[in-house]
């Protein structure tokens, strides 16, 4: 990004009284155009909040972050060079360098970093604090020649990975990849030393909007993608099977097609995360299910669900995985070599993102797994993205009996062994529960979205409460799939948001929230602070099913109203508070 461009997105930002997003940028050095960078970078991701940057002190990073409030602040974006852990490791002090020297450079920089720590731990307890490392190389003050690595130099760096590595793993704590800045903005472009000398602002301009970029991605910290839909020939292999036959189809590098074996390799480690995979593909099914012969399969077929192989079209194929799977579209990639197949289904399934198998350019492919794993990167596998497959397994297992049995009917919940587990406790490390309550679109109360350290707040005010459930029955376990947060006041409880994962559909675990809510709480009506969406028609039939007519803006449910109207409940309940 240009400095002139940024400048007009930050001037053409949205109304005064929009909602703020504020953000704090604490560096060493004075922030000038990283700081219009950030805040323009931001407004491309937020356009409908107003950006707000603060910065701390200049040349007082601890100070700054001891200083620092955090109330309604959404982030921290920490920006580290080599010259805050030692003034030494600077161009702008004078008599620091020399091999005598060298020993106390190393013992300060420890020192710098352990006390870092420690204050980027405490900020990391109540809001997403973002690290950039030194991105600046170090200045020439080692005895070696610089095509040689100095001892000295890999004891600094090993110190800073060791004090990286230690805060890294914190739920809200997120680092800025070396290697990607890398390939945005190459090292011998990156320091201005005439801006540094007369300004304090040690950074080219290019080098600036590349570090503001990367700590936009992280403080956006986007949703990854849930599932990916995949083609056959020429994708996942390389070769047409019904031309070929199952033993000529190859992914190797023998036969010229390490590409398809490097995808196959990284869809099995997607689907081990927890990500979805499904076929689509036009062929003879029959073929297809002789894959099971070829045992050099990279991706294991029982962690594919469902397979559509068919003759029929693509698009339609897509609509019933969806259907399938059961989530929303824009959580879906669908991927195929072929132009005019990726044209159909983008056109019938907009919200799909639709990518095209770069077959025959290797350094495309290269790039094209490298874009797809941005795409479901996550910040950590919880134990619902690994039961996930199973759980749509058993979903569709559930949904053939209930056809069979003209519907969920009273036998079939009564016999499915179903058990609920409540947990009232506030956990503010439950990534899950925030997951789920910014994923799900269905089954919500209102559409309402929280940013990590707005949650953080809402969690640590004692009049309110956070309920979650877990659920598993004869089928399978579903994991934790229902969030409800709110307050108490006296006999009323409010609920401000509610959200149930679509997995959980027509198994009554709604009815069950609501009466583990009237029982625990002893309360007498409960009101919701219910918005209708565009996508949100399930939770809206629930309630007319209770109110009998459109619930309000703002629905109230009494507990002699929800007893009267609630059918026969079959789960187990098991209670956790600690």
């Amino acid at each position: 990004m240009k400095l002139a461009e940024a400048l007009r997105i930050v001037s053409h930002g949205p109304e005064p009284e929009a909602p703020v997003l504020t953000v704090a940028l604490i560096c060493g050095f004075t922030p000038l155009h990283l700081q219009s960078f950030l805040q323009a970078e931001l407004q491309l991701r937020f356009p409908e909040r107003r950006i707000e940057i603060n910065h701390g002190t200049y040349g007082d990073i601890p100070g700054s972050l001891q200083a620092l409030d955090v109330t309604g602040i959404e982030a921290v974006a920490l920006v580290l060079e080599w010259e805050d852990l030692d003034r030494r490791l600077g161009i702008r002090q004078l008599g620091g360098w020399g091999p005598a020297n060298l020993p106390s450079i190393h013992e300060q920089v420890r020192a710098r970093l352990a006390q870092l720590r420690i204050l980027i731990e405490d900020l990391a307890r109540l809001c997403p604090v973002i690290v950039s490392l030194p991105t600046l190389p170090l200045p020439p003050l080692f005895f070696t020649a610089g095509w040689q690595t100095n001892i000295w130099e890999f004891a600094l760096k090993e110190e800073l990975i060791s004090f990286a590595a230690g805060f890294a793993q914190l739920p809200r704590a997120r680092v800025v990849n070396e290697q990607r800045l890398l390939q945005l903005s190459p090292l011998a472009q990156r320091r201005d030393v005439k801006s540094e000398w007369l300004a304090g602002f040690p950074y080219s301009l290019s080098h600036a909007s590349s570090v503001a970029e990367n700590l936009a991605r992280l403080i956006e910290n986007p949703a990854p993608k849930k599932g990916l839909i995949t083609d056959l020939d020429n994708t996942l292999w390389s070769g047409v099977i019904g031309e070929a036959g199952v033993s000529e189809i190859s992914w190797d590098l023998d036969h010229h097609s390490q590409g398809n074996g490097l995808y196959q390799q990284l869809l099995k480690t997607l689907a081990e995360e927890g990500v979805l995979i499904a076929v689509a593909s036009k062929n003879d099914p029959a073929i297809v299910d002789e894959l099971a012969q070829r045992e050099d399969l990279i991706l294991p077929l029982d962690r594919v669900f469902p397979f559509e192989v068919s003759w029929g079209s693509k698009a339609q194929a897509v609509g019933r995985i969806l259907k399938t799977w059961n989530i929303g579209p824009d959580s879906v990639v669908f991927v195929d070599d072929d132009a005019l197949e990726l044209a159909e289904v983008q056109a019938a399934h907009a919200q799909v993102t639709c990518l095209r198998f770069p077959r025959q350019d290797p350094a495309a492919l290269f790039q094209f797994l490298v874009d797809l794993r941005d795409l479901f990167g996550r910040t950590k596998i919880s134990e619902e993205d690994q039961i996930r497959l199973e759980s749509i397994k058993a979903s569709a297992k559930l949904r053939t009996d209930a056809n069979d049995a003209a519907g969920f009917s009273e036998a079939l919940l009564e016999q499915a062994d179903a058990e609920i587990t409540f947990n009232l406790k506030k956990d503010p490390d439950d990534t899950r529960a925030l997951e789920l309550l910014n994923k799900t679109s269905q089954f919500n109360l209102n559409g309402r979205r929280y940013t990590d350290a707005a949650w953080q707040q809402h969690l640590s005010k004692a009049d309110t409460f956070l309920l979650t459930a877990a659920y598993k029955d004869r089928f399978g376990a579903l994991g934790k799939i229902a969030v409800l947060t709110g307050r108490r006041n006296g006999k009323v409880l409010a609920v401000e948001s509610w959200v149930m994962s679509c997995r959980a559909f027509a198994r009554r675990i709604e009815h069950q929230c609501l009466k583990f809510l009237f029982d625990n709480f002893d309360c007498h009506v409960i009101s919701f602070n219910y918005l209708q969406t565009p996508k949100n028609g399930p939770l809206g039939s629930f309630f007319l099913g209770i109110l009998k007519h459109q619930p309000p803006p703002s629905p109230e449910i009494s507990k002699d109203n929800f007893t009267e109207v609630c059918p026969k409940l079959f789960h187990r309940v098991r209670e956790v508070r600690e």
